[in-house]
Order: structure tokens, then C-alpha cells, then sequence
């Protein structure tokens, strides 16, 4: 008699830099755990920054029909549910599985408590090492390699597809987010391309088109705009081709993390004390800047983002320093001109 294998189920719904965030979960289940298959519930239009990764069986789509969706994961005979989305519906699929299952520390009181007055509870982790809570019972323990991400081979983006001048190396820019709070406003982007003066790429969505032809107008030919363009995986292909990456604080972010890339990571409303900062290896820590204003009265404003700033002056981006930034992308292509920052710390300028 063939013995079955185990079935772990891995919930996360969304979004894209929280699933990323959870790859190294799903690859320490794989590898620490013995005849294990690894199934991932998530949303539907998650599915492809999934479908190539090597540690997972089965992706699942939550279409926000359960009554299909429960009793074909009922088939599945899942042995143990880690749950890192912890919320309504986990919780209810939980509970018609009738499956054990683990969750981990979301700190949201913590949260509202640093948003609201800025009292600081929150400990000093990441996102993810709080993950790893919700297979602590399986035995699973971080292996202290970062994260992954996997890029289906239709959707590497070749060379040859880009312009001429951005075939030989380029940085990444990444402009896009979801809420306008924690996206770098346009002429900081503007002055960082044109100081920069090399190869860059812009990445975004539809949505983000418009505003990078701004900077293109303004930056010079030396700035391709790829807003737009791409899909998620291509543009984790370009993130993976890229010299450095220059980012908000989006999903686009945490890939440059699972590839290891040096980093300057931008800050507005929200704060990396949340956790949710570039999670890398301690080898790599050296490649990581983080930008943002210390010392605002007002930050943050929220744990998520806004339309626009609450309080009309947006300082926790304007008053980001330009210098710091592009010395670090400088040094990390290779053209030390100007004097380097510290790597690995916070870059701010205090109010």
C-alpha cells in the first residue's frame, strides 16, 4: 500500500507583495518537511506570481465562491492549515475544513496605537519572521535565506526587447503603488533619474503610464517608460535583470528582495516599523537603503496609504534628500563619483 503524502494548505489571499513576503514559508515547509505536498489558497488574479513556484503542488483560486471552492478542498484531505492572511475568511474556511491550523501575530492594536498616537509597541521583527509562527507546531524553523520568487519561462523579458541603450545594464524604478500616500512624487523621481544620468526603466501599471511620461519628458531618453507594458511577471523579470532597484514601498519591492538586488526603499506615510520593509538575507543587508523623513508629528497617518495626504504638505516625501539616494545607486553600479551613504541604515532627513 502506497503511503499518501502529507497535504499542508497555505492561506494568503492577497496581495502581491504579502504573498511574496510568504514564499519563504512555502519553501521552508517543502524542504524541512518529508513526503509533503504544499497546496496555496489565494484570489484568483493572484494565481500567476504563484504558478511557477517549484515548492508548491497546487495553487487554489478564491473566487468569492465558497460553495464550490470548500468541498474540493474537502477532498484534499489537508493534514494542517497556516493561515498567514488571518482574517474572515480564513477563519471560516478554517472552521468548515475542520482542519488543525496555525496563524501568526498580526499586531493591528499595536498598530492603531502607533497610527493614532504614536505610541511605539511594535517589536522589532519583520513581517516575516512573525510568519513562521504558524508552522512553529510542524517543527518548521527559518532558514535564514530570503525570499523567492519564480518567473514562468513564457514571461522572461529579453534584452532584445528593450531599447538599445538598456540592453547593457539599466536601474529600476519602480513608481507605481496603490495608494498615492506611499508613492514618490514625480519631480523627486525626475531629479534622482536626471542625476543619475544612466539607463533607467520605469515600472508601474496602466494606471502609472501618464505619470511616467511625465518624468520622461523631463529626465531625458536616458528613461524608459515600462508602465504599462509589462505583467507582474515580466516585470519581476526586469526587476531580476536590473543593476539596483529605486522603489516604493509595493509589492514590486519585495521581488527586488527575493532577487536580492540592491535596494532604496521609499517611505511616505507608513513606516518600515510595521515589518513590512525588504526582507533579506543578513549578507545582503549591506545592499539595502531605506529613505524617509523621521521625526513628523504627523507619521504615520495610517497603516495602509491614502488618496492623498491628510494634512495637504505630503513633507514625509518632499522633504526625502535626493543626494543619499543617488549615491547609493551610483556605488551599487559600479560608479562611485560621490561620496557613499551608509548602506543598510535609514537615509532621513529629521523635521
Amino acid at each position: 500500500m502506497v503511503k499518501q503524502r502529507k497535504k499542508i494548505l497555505v492561506i494568503r489571499f492577497s496581495s502581491i507583495g504579502d504573498i511574496v513576503l510568504t514564499s519563504a514559508v512555502v519553501r521552508c515547509l517543502k524542504q524541512q518537511m518529508r513526503d509533503v505536498e504544499i497546496h496555496y489558497l489565494t484570489k484568483a488574479h493572484f494565481e500567476p506570481i504563484l504558478k511557477a513556484n517549484r515548492n508548491i503542488t497546487r495553487v487554489w483560486q478564491y473566487d468569492h465562491n465558497f460553495r464550490e471552492l470548500i468541498p474540493q478542498l474537502k477532498q484534499q484531505g489537508f493534514e494542517f492549515i497556516v493561515d498567514l492572511h488571518k482574517n474572515y475568511r480564513s477563519a471560516y474556511i478554517i472552521s468548515r475544513l475542520g482542519v488543525t491550523a496555525a496563524s501568526f501575530p498580526k499586531l493591528n492594536l499595536r498598530k492603531w496605537l502607533m497610527v493614532q498616537f504614536k505610541l511605539n509597541l511594535l517589536p522589532d521583527g519583520h513581517i516575516v519572521d512573525r510568519y513562521f509562527k504558524a508552522a512553529e507546531s510542524l517543527g518548521i524553523r527559518n532558514d535564514g535565506n530570503g525570499l523567492d520568487y519564480f518567473i514562468p519561462a513564457e514571461d522572461e523579458v529579453e534584452p532584445a526587447a528593450l531599447p538599445e541603450t538598456h540592453r547593457q545594464g539599466f536601474i529600476a524604478v519602480v513608481i507605481g503603488g496603490k495608494h498615492n500616500t506611499k508613492i514618490f512624487p514625480a519631480e523627486k523621481v525626475t531629479e534622482v533619474c536626471k542625476k543619475l544620468a544612466k539607463p533607467v526603466i520605469l515600472l508601474g501599471g496602466k494606471e502609472d503610464r501618464q505619470r511616467g511620461e511625465l518624468i520622461v519628458g523631463d529626465s531625458g531618453p536616458q528613461v524608459f517608460n515600462g508602465c504599462g507594458l509589462f505583467n507582474i511577471n515580466q516585470s519581476a523579470s526586469l526587476i531580476r535583470q536590473a543593476d539596483a532597484v529605486l522603489t516604493n514601498d509595493t509589492g514590486l519591492m519585495h521581488v527586488a528582495a527575493a532577487f536580492k538586488k540592491p535596494i532604496v526603499s521609499v517611505w511616505g506615510n507608513t513606516i518600515p516599523a510595521f515589518g513590512m520593509y525588504p526582507y533579506l538575507p543578513d549578507e545582503f543587508l549591506t545592499s539595502l537603503l531605506m529613505a524617509e523623513v523621521k521625526g513628523l508629528s504627523c507619521r504615520p497617518c495610517s497603516k495602509l496609504g491614502f488618496p492623498g495626504c491628510p494634512k495637504k504638505h505630503f513633507i514625509c516625501m518632499k522633504m526625502i534628500e535626493i543626494d543619499p539616494i543617488v549615491d547609493f545607486l551610483l556605488q551599487a553600479t559600479g560608479n562611485n563619483t560621490r561620496n557613499m551613504p551608509d548602506a543598510g541604515k535609514i537615509v532621513n532627513r529629521k523635521s
